[in-house]
């Protein structure tokens, strides 16, 4: 079987890679603590196990809608408003089988051949390889640790050039932790608005937080970057339901 170049460019995960490792070294007996998937280390709560477990005994097995099922619509556009201070409606989401799934989904949509994505780093390593796939070209901005692996708005500008689509900005971060405090996040949504490019909010993180830490989500810093942005999130982290596979976009 013959691959297409569009798939054999993209490396395996090294996630996965590590994660498999670290499986094989606790068969082993070894104690290992294993830095690879982002898991939870508790179970997914009570209620949420019930709910899916009436919905299998009163038969919710069909095909459902293709955006979502409009109740959990619903509930996110409302968990958006009220936590997020996002002026969403149903309409304007849509749920998709993991935040993984709602990236691809999104680069997809909107990354043509030529386009540019700005990506910091350290990244989550699906990140390039996604624009990859949809056709663009990942660019890079390092950051250090002087400034906590933070993007600075004066690098974010410079990073960007007539081809410039797209900006990822992942707070809290996967892999560093640190969080964008709220003054970060309006310095970041000025260069946005000025120079005209859209933003994806990855906050698959949002609910961990440490150390009095303040999630600020960019969309709702002002309208104007609020018609920028693209909210992507999901229940894995905040729930444990990294199973589940449950994403959504904004």
């Amino acid at each position: 079987m013959k691959l297409t170049t569009r798939i054999t460019q993209v490396p395996p995960s090294l996630t996965l890679a590590i994660s498999a490792k670290a499986k094989a070294m606790k068969a082993e007996g070894l104690d290992v603590c294993s830095f690879s998937a982002g898991e939870p280390d508790f179970d997914t709560p009570e209620h949420i196990k019930a709910a899916a477990k009436a919905a299998l005994d009163t038969g919710k097995t069909k095909y459902g809608a293709a955006a979502g099922e409009p109740g959990l619509r619903e509930a996110i556009a409302k968990k958006l408003r009220e936590e997020n201070g996002l002026c969403y409606e149903a309409e304007n989401v849509i749920v998709t089988n993991g935040g993984k799934h709602s990236l691809f989904n999104l680069m997809l949509a909107l990354i043509e051949a030529g386009d540019e994505v700005i990506i910091p780093a350290p990244y989550w390593l699906s990140y390039p390889e996604m624009v990859k796939l949809a056709g663009g070209t990942p660019v890079i901005v390092p950051t250090s640790p002087a400034a906590d692996y933070k993007i600075t708005p004066e690098q974010l500008r410079s990073a960007i050039t007539p081809q410039t689509k797209l900006f990822v900005l992942n707070s809290p971060s996967n892999p560093t932790g640190m969080v964008y405090s709220p003054a970060e996040i309006k310095a970041l949504a000025e260069v946005v608005v000025e120079e005209d490019i859209l933003v994806v909010s990855d906050e698959i993180y949002e609910k961990i937080l440490y150390d009095g830490a303040q999630h600020l989500s960019i969309g709702a810093v002002g309208a104007e970057i609020f018609e920028r942005t693209i909210i992507s999130n999901g229940f894995a982290k905040a729930f444990s339901m990294t199973g589940w596979r449950i994403g959504y976009l904004a």
